[in-house]
């Protein structure tokens, strides 16, 4: 016995496919080009006749006209009111007219204006008194002054150092003990230049006592500077006749 079927059983090996089709859509259903439904009729009676536009059409062909499609370049509306200019409902017309926008004015420049200063909040530090050198006692001069002449590169220095011990007091240690070393380096340096000089007039030669000269007359400007700027000048070797001199040159009552 043949298995049932069904309309839209379709297999391509099946040779009745068509005739069941046919025979379910129905014969006279069938047109005239083998498909379903009416036959197609021809059409007579005048030439063929052009479709008119669409609206799509019509308003790219006419871009002021009202279509629904517009155009982006058109006119906008007003724009924002201006946040400078008050509206006009806050002017009356009989008063005054609508003002315009003025933009701010510059200070003038020949009028003074005060520089700018730091801000109050920021600690300022007080301005440095000048330091003023004391007066030393029993010499009447500044204390920079005194202890810088007993290291003069000359003989008035042995005589600075010697008036400095006789006036000056225990009490101005500073300058008595510049005073005292000053006076032990130039005995030194003046003993020293001695012994090269009658060495140069034994041996006809005066290069070491030049040479001494120089070297030491640098030393001494070194030095001068050195206590000039209140740097401490310690000569070790000079320790004791230092010492030795502070104690045996009192100072007068």
């Amino acid at each position: 016995m043949e298995p049932k079927r069904s309309k839209y059983d379709t297999n391509p090996l099946d040779e009745k496919v068509a005739d069941r089709v046919d025979k379910s859509w129905g014969a006279s259903d069938v047109g005239n080009d083998g498909r379903p439904g009416a036959p197609t009729e021809e059409v007579r009676g005048g030439p063929t006749q052009g479709i008119g536009p669409t609206e799509p059409e019509a308003a790219r062909a006419q871009s002021e006209s009202e279509a629904p499609t517009q155009r982006i370049d058109e006119k906008f509306g007003a724009s924002y009111p201006s946040i400078f200019v008050p509206p006009k409902s806050v002017y009356k017309a009989e008063s005054r007219p609508m003002a315009s926008y003025q933009p701010p004015r510059l200070p003038d420049a020949s009028i003074y204006q005060p520089p700018q200063g730091p801000p109050p909040g920021i600690y300022q530090p007080p301005p440095v008194p000048a330091i003023k050198s004391p007066t030393v006692a029993g010499l009447g001069i500044p204390e920079k002054w005194a202890v810088i002449l007993p290291y003069l590169p000359l003989y008035l220095a042995i005589i600075a150092a010697i008036v400095e011990l006789l006036l000056v007091p225990r009490t101005e240690s500073r300058v008595r003990y510049h005073a005292a070393q000053g006076l032990a380096l130039q005995i030194g340096i003046t003993a020293i230049s001695t012994l090269l000089t009658f060495a140069g007039v034994i041996s006809g030669r005066y290069t070491g006592a030049g040479l001494f000269s120089l070297v030491s007359s640098v030393f001494l400007i070194i030095t001068m500077i050195r206590v000039w700027k209140g740097k401490p000048v310690n000569i070790p070797p000079l320790d004791e006749p230092t010492k030795w001199l502070d104690l045996k040159i009192k100072p007068r009552k």
